[in-house]
């Protein structure tokens, strides 16, 4: 009588195989639960000149774009959002907007919100950005280089404020946020002149 039975090593591969489907499946699942969007910024856009600063040699409108995130974890407790430029020309990369202390019931930025007299939600603070001052500071790599990646995101945070001085660094405050992020959602564009 012949062995129907699949060879051990057939049965590992296929186990393995299956675990590997059933881990990735899980992991995407989870992943694209937070999700951040922007009727400004597609995923792998060019930005327009509306986000592009206006100084250092750029002439743009420097206005932060509008977001809006769905999907945060259960336990959020406040909402954080980064723009970070990993390609700039510092050895450390150069951020661009950072707005903490959003609170749990937003789930989005309007327009303009980073920008002198823009409207932020209630409670929620903006960071000193790379430039030197808080609110949003747009893209503007230097000239001839090849286009840079300008990283939006929004973490869901399991505390409610993050505590730092007013005057601290974007660095800093992004200390706080990785240290009390729950989930991370990102969009990136690009940018080059």
């Amino acid at each position: 009588m012949a062995d129907t039975n699949p060879a051990p090593s057939s049965l590992r591969r296929l186990g393995i195989a299956l675990l590997a489907l059933t881990v990735t499946s899980g992991a995407q699942a989870a992943g694209s639960a937070f999700r951040l969007q922007s009727p400004t910024v597609a995923p792998n856009s060019t930005l327009s000149n509306d986000q592009v600063y206006s100084g250092f040699g750029c002439s743009g409108k420097n206005i932060s774009p509008a977001l809006s995130w769905s999907g945060a974890p259960s336990g959020t407790k406040s909402f954080a959002v980064t723009v970070y430029d990993p390609d700039a020309p510092t050895g450390s990369g150069w951020w661009h907007w950072v707005v903490y202390n959003i609170p749990a019931t937003v789930s989005g930025l309007p327009v303009g919100a980073g920008n002198a007299g823009g409207k932020l939600p209630a409670g929620a603070l903006q960071g000193h950005t790379d430039f030197g001052t808080p609110g949003f500071g747009g893209a503007c790599p230097p000239v001839g280089a090849k286009p840079h990646r300008y990283i939006f995101s929004v973490y869901a945070l399991k505390t409610d404020r993050i505590d730092v001085p007013d005057e601290a660094s974007a660095a800093m405050v992004g200390y706080m946020i990785h240290a009390n992020s729950l989930a991370k959602a990102s969009v990136t564009a690009h940018y080059g002149r």
